[in-house]
């Protein structure tokens, strides 16, 4: 959301060193992941994903396989508390694929994630994948998407195989998400 010309935004900050509380519905934990990266649920069924590569946005074809996964991984990092900066991504990539996953596409994009995090912070991305053999993902539950939006953080986890706190320290964003809050403003605007 941007301000129009003499317009001023108003931005809530957002502490992401702190794990989301276990008793808050997946629903808002939601908004607020969502809202912290400058995600939208909108971009999930998109038929295009624009992603940042080497400094550079490119645009890819959003599959249908990608479409039914991105959901269920962001609930994963909500349920983890793993970031979306690279070393977050290799972190939840691994532990996807350790609680597993389903399609092709799943697996390959957990891969490279994986793959990426290895090679930045090979300890961390391992303990995940470790963390992961534990649980189970919620590509391979039944548990209807609506569902799982009404429970709780804490409920979420608990299907999962997640710790009630989560299993990650402090995390961090994406850049671009990281440049907003060096600005003094994270990327969730507040109604004024």
């Amino acid at each position: 959301m941007e301000a129009t010309k003499g317009e001023t935004m108003s931005y809530e900050m957002t502490d992401t060193s702190r794990p989301l509380d276990p008793s808050v519905r997946v629903r808002d934990g939601l908004r607020e992941y969502l809202g912290e990266n400058g995600f939208s649920a909108a971009e999930y069924t998109a038929s295009t994903v624009r992603l940042k590569i080497l400094g550079r946005y490119m645009d890819f074809p959003n599959t249908k396989d990608r479409q039914w996964a991105i959901p269920l991984h962001d609930l994963h990092h909500i349920a983890t508390g793993y970031g979306t900066d690279w070393v977050g991504e290799g972190e939840i990539g691994a532990w996807e694929l350790g609680a597993g996953c389903k399609t092709l596409v799943v697996y390959w994009l957990n891969a490279m994630a994986a793959s990426i995090g290895l090679c930045l912070a090979p300890r961390r991305v391992l303990a995940g994948w470790r963390a992961g053999r534990a649980g189970r993902a919620l590509y391979r539950t039944e548990l209807p998407y609506e569902r799982v939006l009404d429970m709780t953080i804490g409920e979420l986890r608990a299907h999962l195989g997640v710790p009630p706190t989560g299993l990650a320290g402090p995390r961090k964003l994406h850049t671009d998400a990281e440049a907003a809050r060096a600005q003094g403003a994270s990327l969730v605007p507040r109604a004024t």
